[in-house]
């Protein structure tokens, strides 16, 4: 599932890993993409340490690794996906697109780092990354928004098992509070909703105020949102 940051991943991680048949991986480039590029995010140095920052070595294990259950669910962030990195380990995955109303998304990053570009979001690697596995793929590629989720749950998450070739399980719907041992290291920084979650929150109702600061940035994140959305169902 291919996203950009503040846009219910970890929620859908949550949903996913309480399918008795799932097992699921949280970001797992994240580390690649700190070391290569130096940004300062909330624990840093303990991520790199803790993980694979080598993106060849961790393309393999996506594709080519162990899996211990018959369904694994990847939450990846586009942002991470570098230019230098092949895209061409994602053809032997399903992939799947998970976009948001790039108001909200901004809002909730910058309450985190309040300083940002465009391509923090993740959306102009998002909308590459969509092109690259349409161009290699019999059928078009699932794209979802987190409104679809939030506002019906049990339908959405049934469009994407349909899609994966899956059942639906109830167990999708509500799962324990906490953290999980599947959680990456950088989880006490960006986790607290979702480790007090039981299921997902209902839509949030009503305009988001964008402040001026970040208005350019979503002038240009509506523009890729809404080519993403243009894509038939």
């Amino acid at each position: 599932m291919w996203s950009g940051p503040r846009n219910i991943s970890t929620a859908m991680m949550r949903s996913f890993g309480n399918r008795p048949d799932c097992s699921v991986v949280d970001e797992p480039f994240y580390g690649y993409y700190l070391k290569a590029t130096g940004s300062d995010h909330p624990g840093r140095e303990e991520i790199i340490a803790s993980m694979d920052c080598d993106w060849r070595s961790v393309a393999r294990t996506m594709t080519e690794g162990a899996v211990p259950t018959p369904v694994q669910y990847q939450k990846q962030l586009t942002h991470q996906m570098l230019s230098e990195v092949d895209l061409g380990f994602s053809d032997s995955l399903l992939n799947c697109f998970l976009v948001r109303e790039p108001a909200r998304m901004i809002v909730s990053y910058a309450k985190v780092r309040p300083v940002f570009a465009l391509h923090e979001l993740g959306l102009p690697q998002q909308l590459g990354i969509y092109r690259h596995v349409a161009a290699r793929s019999a059928r078009a590629p699932l794209v979802v928004d987190a409104i679809e989720v939030l506002s019906d749950p049990r339908a959405a998450l049934g469009r994407i098992c349909a899609h994966a070739g899956i059942p639906f399980r109830e167990e999708m719907l509500r799962w324990p509070p906490g953290r999980r041992d599947t959680d990456g290291v950088w989880a006490p920084h960006w986790y607290a909703a979702v480790e007090a979650s039981t299921g997902f929150e209902p839509p949030p109702v009503g305009e988001v105020e964008v402040p001026a600061r970040y208005r350019g940035i979503l002038e240009e994140a509506n523009a890729i949102y809404a080519e993403m959305r243009s894509v038939p169902p």
